[in-house]
């Protein structure tokens, strides 16, 4: 996995950006999920990310 900054715009004289975790396929695909699925992200107390499915799952 990664983490990866992406420039969005520029407003005046202020950046905004957007990051983005890239997922390997097969835990994408190990999960079910599909793109578009919307995500859901809770911080633990030990400083882990957990990632949940919103959605159920979405008819190709």
């Amino acid at each position: 996995m990664k983490l990866q900054k992406r420039f969005n715009r520029r407003v005046g004289d202020k950046e905004y950006s957007k990051w983005v975790v890239v997922l390997p396929d097969n835990e994408v695909n190990r999960l079910g999920w599909r793109e578009g699925i919307e995500l859901e992200a809770n911080s633990t107390r030990r400083g882990t990310l957990e990632l949940k499915s919103r959605t159920a799952k979405i008819e190709a």
